[in-house]
């Protein structure tokens, strides 16, 4: 089934909104559980590859794991920066 451009084009504005609400509410939930750490443990530990592993198996493309991996490593990033804003302002 051949797409017109109108309909690809909504259909990648819906890929998009799902993006933006998941990069909303993701990064309330890794907070969440750094806050809930007791030993205050940082929100990404580079020596647990298990959550990366199992994204790599889940990947079907057509980004290769290592773009998927660079894509949450970044996501992450943003969530420990703003873990560490959140941290100086309370």
């Amino acid at each position: 089934m051949i797409m017109d451009m109108e309909s690809i084009r909504i259909r990648i504005n819906q890929l998009d909104d799902e993006l933006l609400r998941i990069s909303m509410n993701a990064p309330d939930w890794r907070l969440k559980l750094a806050k809930s750490k007791a030993e205050r443990l940082p929100i990404y530990d580079p020596s647990v590859k298990t959550d990366f592993e199992r994204m790599q198996q889940e990947n079907t493309g057509p980004l290769d794991n290592a773009a998927i991996i660079r894509l949450f490593e970044r996501v992450i990033d943003e969530v420990a920066a703003l873990s560490g804003f959140m941290r100086r302002t309370n």
